[in-house]
């Protein structure tokens, strides 16, 4: 597989949508995408973007289910060739709830997206005209780190821990991904991304926003790690990569090369978080 130089791509015809695409790692991803000549779709709270041709902005407040399930609805699927989900954040120290009763980095960070693709992954990339490869949906968190999570405890009620209950969303987004390779949800390609540690705000709800942890955390970033506009060229190529289906249920890193899925993360224990996650989602929508 050969992605080609970002300074190569041509994405005239293209549609990208971008599920938390209106800052850090995702709002980067959009505008290097925008700029290479795809249309952009993207989803968030608060739009920080100047308006621009090929780019439509939808509003969603991604911690309530209700929400993600609307914002299924509205997302025009049928044109769309990618779709990423970058919503998320880090779980605090003391566990907080959505106003539907979910852990609230569960909410954010994954159970919206397994309820925005129950929405419109039979419409994805249906009328799209010509020759086109297999849609794609692209899951970043921290795949292929070993981190298996508890499937049994989706909305961390049992003994919590701010680190333990984001494991919980980065395993959930694993298997995301190996159940929808492996026929969760029929005729997508489904690939996972591990950027790594990157400056961007993620990590403000677990350091403290502006604490001098948090403040020294994100100057190291900074300084030791590639900004997010550097990771949007190494990913944008990816993305759109014109042999990338054959690679279905891959993860890749953070600089866009193949990595290999956490061990014991099998479709058996995949199916046993799409199992709960959908109990979940049922549990908020009551």
């Amino acid at each position: 597989m050969r992605p080609f130089p970002v300074s190569e791509l041509d994405l005239a015809g293209q549609h990208l949508a971008v599920i938390g695409g209106t800052n850090g790692l995702g709002q980067a991803i959009a505008q290097q995408a925008l700029q290479t000549g795809a249309k952009v779709t993207v989803v968030g709270r608060t739009f920080r973007d100047a308006a621009a041709d090929g780019l439509r902005f939808i509003q969603a407040d991604l911690s309530s289910m209700r929400e993600s399930l609307r914002l299924g609805d509205e997302l025009p699927a049928e044109s769309i060739d990618v779709l990423l989900f970058t919503n998320g954040i880090f779980a605090a120290k003391s566990r907080e709830e959505t106003a539907e009763g979910v852990e609230r980095d569960m909410a954010v960070s994954y159970l919206s997206r397994f309820a925005i693709l129950q929405r419109i992954s039979h419409r994805l990339g249906a009328v799209r005209e010509g020759e086109r490869a297999t849609p794609r949906v692209f899951v970043m968190a921290a795949p292929g780190a070993g981190n298996l999570g508890n499937p049994k405890d989706l909305n961390a009620e049992r003994e919590y821990s701010g680190l333990g209950a984001h494991i919980n969303t980065v395993a959930a987004n694993e298997a995301l991904v190996i159940a929808g390779a492996r026929g969760e949800h029929p005729g997508l390609a489904f690939f996972g991304l591990s950027p790594g540690i990157i400056k961007t705000g993620i990590r403000s709800n677990f350091l403290g926003d502006g604490s001098l942890t948090h403040r020294l955390t994100e100057a190291a970033a900074g300084l030791f790690m590639q900004s997010p506009e550097q990771y949007a060229a190494r990913m944008v190529p990816l993305l759109f990569a014109p042999d990338l289906d054959k690679y279905n249920g891959i993860m890749f890193n953070n600089k866009a090369k193949p990595i290999l899925a956490s061990e014991g993360m099998d479709l058996p224990y995949a199916k046993e978080f799409i199992a709960s996650s959908q109990n979940l989602l049922s549990y908020a929508l009551r």
